[in-house]
Parts: C-alpha cells; structure tokens; sequence
C-alpha cells in the first residue's frame, strides 16, 4: 500500500464543483484585486476567528510581519519567539527590522515553554509571538499574564492551527493581532500562496490594511513605507468555498488522530501530548523516536510518506548566525530537530490506510 504524507485528492474530488465555480465567478466578473471576493473572505473569516477584522495577504509571512510593523515594532526591538517553528516566524521579525529573541518548547506539546519567557524578556522586549505549532494551542493564559505585567504586544502565529481552541476559546483572538497562513497544504488552504491578519482593533487593521498596499489608504496616497502584498480574487474565492468546510473536515483529522494516540503502541515512540485546555486541529501528526531515520527508512520501505519539521533549528541556520547562538544553544529544539517525524495526516484517508500505518509503526524494532 503506498500513502503519501498528503495528499489534497480527496478533498478536492468532493469541493470539486463549487471550486470550479468559484474559479469561473472571478473570471466572468474580470476582477482580480481588492473585490467582492476578498472582502466576502475577510468577512467570514473574522467572524470565525472570532474577532473585528481580517485582513487578506500574500501570505502567511507577511500576515506575520505586517502586525508588528503596524504595532511600531522595528530597529532596536526584540520580539520572543519559540526556538521550535518554522523560520517565517523568526523571519517576519526580521523583515519588520526588529530581532527575533528565542525561547525553548515545551517537549510534550512542542509549543513556547511559558515558564521560560520571562528571562528572556529585556527593556529593548516589545512583543511575543506564541506559535500554535502542529495544529496544537500553546497554553495562552500565562502568555497573555506575562504579556500584560511587562506592556508587551502578543501577535500569535496561527499558520498551523486554523479553528483549533484553548479553553474552548479559538485560537487567534486572544492576542493583539494574529497571522494565517493559507499556503495549499495546511488545513484551510488555498490554491497557492495566501495569508491573512486578524484583529478586533481598528486602527490597526486600518494600518495592516495600507502597509499591505504599498502604505496607501486611497490610490496614489501613501502614508506609510509599505509592501505589496494582497490577497488576491481568485484565493479569497477558493477560500471562502472551504472555509465552509473547515470544521468538519478539522473533525476528521482529530479522528485520524484518536486512532494513532489510542493505537499506536510501541515503547520505541513517543506520541504528542494533548493538555487538559487543548483542542488541537492536528495540521501535523509530530511523534518523536531516538532512531528517526530508522523510522523513516521502515516506513518508506513500506510505502508511507513521512516528513521532518523541522530538522534544522532556527538558531542554527546559516542565516541566522548573527544572533549569536551556537549548537548546544537550545538543546530541546536540538533533540526535537533530531527525533521528530510527521506521519500522514489529511481529510479523506481512509480507515484501512490509517491501520496500516499503524502497524507499520508497532511493527518497527531497532
């Protein structure tokens, strides 16, 4: 049996129809830029993150960046960020031209270790960006305390973790701001590249919304130093047909989930860890094992697609050798780059695919 790491088959055989529809609206009406189907995408999606405003972007990045150069945030400023994400968190610091501050996981949840903010916090701290990693929350109330006791902003990257809650409260409307990533395999994805901002505070939105479009607030007026980055007609389309969905196929991957907690068995992995205040939406299914590559090997000898995130820490990066740290820096990062492998995990695998993996995974021995 071969089964990828993802495959978008399955749900693109079922929205089918209304996606073609979707495509054939935007080409009838001729209007590809800042229309009817962006602001009919923002609309909603606000409404389900439970905040103000969104605002469409290029992508998840700049949904990122775009906040805190709204918030101010720029040279001379640090912004804490988790040692364990993708580098766009880190990334989005930087193109803001503040300095990206790094702090440990948590190793059961792989999300920001809460208890370790505060010795990273210096006078020059002027916000944190919690990163909801794999579809898991971070554990937001003593973030949002720490935040509130030193006056720093929180910009919560949610790239990973579209409806999933924390305390029954959805992720993305906790923090000042929050950034999406829409990029075609995360769980509401686009067609391409697309991102958006949330936040229920206007001014902001009205700033985000102009530093997205070249810093204007109307066409040939430019109050800031912005950036071009618009969703646009086509993506906010295709969005809006499967946000209709989100929900119910998040449903079926915490059921794929259930079975690899409940089923998995094998002393040789170590399997997520879900807290009491988690409602996860399982972008990535991330099991740990001291012979990764072993793993990996096994289950590609047996026809199953795995993936690594992310093998190589942000503080060992060649890019970000400026920030000083060195190997040995940040050793649970270091140990999670080492062990961690991502089993299959999307909408429309089937009961038999999902057994095999399964298996495949309690059948392996050193």
């Amino acid at each position: 049996m071969d089964i990828p790491f993802v495959s978008f088959r399955p749900m693109e055989r079922e929205l089918d129809k209304d996606l073609r529809e979707a495509f054939n609206r935007v080409y009838e009406r001729s209007w590809y830029i800042d229309g009817v189907e962006d602001k009919c995408f923002e609309d909603s999606f606000a409404k389900y993150c439970d905040s103000k405003y969104c605002i469409g972007t290029g992508n998840g990045l700049d949904a990122l960046m775009l906040p805190l150069k709204a918030f101010g945030v720029g040279e001379g400023d640090e912004v804490i960020v988790p040692s364990n994400t993708f580098i766009a968190t880190a990334l989005a610091v930087t193109y803001a031209g503040a300095k990206p501050v790094l702090v440990e996981p948590d190793k059961d949840t792989y999300c920001i270790n809460p208890l370790l903010i505060e010795n990273a916090i210096t006078n020059k701290t002027r916000a944190i960006m919690p990163v909801h990693l794999y579809g898991q929350p971070c554990d937001m109330d003593p973030i949002m305390d720490m935040a509130k006791k030193h006056h720093l902003y929180i910009i919560e990257d949610c790239a990973q973790s579209h409806g999933a809650r924390y305390k029954g409260k959805i992720i993305g409307s906790f923090g000042d701001a929050a950034g999406f990533s829409f990029y075609p395999g995360k769980n509401l994805g686009a067609l391409g590249d697309a991102g958006a901002t949330v936040t229920s505070d206007k001014a902001i939105a009205d700033k985000i919304r102009a530093l997205r479009n070249y810093g204007s607030d109307y066409k040939y007026h430019h109050i800031f130093k912005g950036n071009n980055s618009r969703l646009d007609e086509l993506q906010a389309a295709f969005l809006s047909v499967k946000l209709e969905h989100l929900n119910r196929m998040n449903a079926e991957r915490c059921r794929i989930a259930g079975r690899y907690l409940n089923e998995i068995d094998n002393p040789l992995i170590t399997l997520p860890v879900v807290p009491d205040y988690a409602d996860p939406v399982w972008h990535i299914f991330a099991i740990r094992c001291a012979r990764r590559d072993q793993l990996e090997k096994h289950l590609a000898n047996l026809g199953i697609g795995t993936n690594k995130h992310y093998p190589i820490p942000i503080h060992m990066q060649e890019c970000y050798r400026d920030l000083g740290y060195n190997e040995g820096s940040f050793p649970i990062a270091e140990e999670i780059s080492k062990t961690e492998l991502s089993l299959p995990m999307y909408y429309g695998m089937s009961d038999d695919e999902i057994g095999y993996v399964i298996e495949a995974i309690n059948g392996f021995t050193l």
